[in-house]
């Protein structure tokens, strides 16, 4: 029966992707906006859930540098992270497709210089991302823009054949795909191998796979993985991130992390919190772009002070 269910999801979700193909491009991004809105109305735990992230984070931001959001309330921020949600669905079903080439050509690429830089060391790189924008089109953009092949670490979705049609995709743009199954080993042989590595690192770890850290002004537990990685083979992480300008998508890329290397516990939360303060300082700048719905400070107790 599950194997029943799996296919007729399926079904309908390529079936989708095809209607989505075939329409205008400003015809799709209308009818992806307008499926947020609708997702907002539907998916009423993940509305709740994001319009709590925004409200008990809402005065630190507003409190930091780079805040510039006229948006006034966290309703507002919620409604158009969901418009923003249902945008990025719409274009990866056209990417599926082949159809958003236009897109990807589009897309432009701020700070070169600091992948160049990190490349010009000879080894792997890790580019740390955060669910931000359409972070698929940028790995799937990757090849086009850098000229080079990324492996994408991936949770693998329950439904193998759904599965299937996103490693297709992925893999059709000269991506290859890591499965968090069996992450670290791969990851690795793949930096080994001076390859890079796209990770995603914002949501909620279990403490025992991570350090708790201070994430837009509460307590939240985050990845050791990067730092880990880093430690392990001395490879360059450089912060990318991508969001949307109102007519394109802007990838930009800033300088190198820099670890302090200390294996104290003191240590590792520092160098953890260096790079969960790098994706907190994209958010402020762009507190719609980011995934709201998830619950990233479980497991943390309450706000800080």
């Amino acid at each position: 029966m599950k194997r029943v269910v799996w296919l007729l999801q399926t079904a309908v979700f390529y079936c989708f992707t095809w209607l989505v193909a075939l329409m205008p491009e400003r015809m799709s991004e209308r009818v992806g906006t307008g499926l947020g809105l609708l997702m907002r109305r539907v998916l009423g735990k993940r509305r709740r859930i994001a319009e709590d992230n925004i409200a008990r984070t809402l005065v630190y931001m507003r409190s930091q540098p780079g805040w510039n959001c006229t948006i006034p309330d966290a309703e507002g921020i919620a409604r158009e992270t969901f418009r923003n949600i249902g945008r990025a669905l719409v274009e990866v079903c056209r990417l599926y497709h082949g159809h958003g080439v236009a897109l990807i050509n589009r897309t432009e690429l701020r700070g070169k210089e600091h992948y160049d830089a990190a490349r010009s060391k000879g080894k792997g790189m890790i580019l740390l991302t955060a669910h931000c924008g359409n972070w698929e089109l940028m790995a799937l953009s990757h090849a086009q823009l850098l000229g080079s092949t990324m492996s994408v670490v991936a949770r693998r979705q329950n439904n193998p054949y759904l599965n299937a049609m996103v490693e297709k995709m992925r893999m059709s743009y000269d991506n290859r795909v890591i499965y968090k199954d069996n992450a670290l080993k791969n990851m690795l042989s793949v930096l080994r191998q001076q390859g890079t590595v796209g990770l995603l690192v914002d949501q909620a770890v279990f403490p025992e796979e991570g350090c708790l850290i201070s994430f837009l002004g509460r307590p939240a537990w985050a990845s050791k993985a990067p730092v880990l990685l880093a430690r392990k083979t001395g490879i360059p992480v450089v912060p990318a991130f991508i969001h949307y300008t109102g007519d394109h998508y802007l990838i930009d890329l800033f300088p190198e992390l820099v670890f302090s290397g200390d294996k104290s516990e003191e240590g590792w939360r520092a160098d953890v919190q260096t790079y969960s303060s790098a994706i907190e300082r994209f958010i402020i700048q762009h507190p719609t772009s980011w995934y709201w719905v998830h619950r990233r400070w479980k497991r943390a107790g309450e706000p800080a002070t």
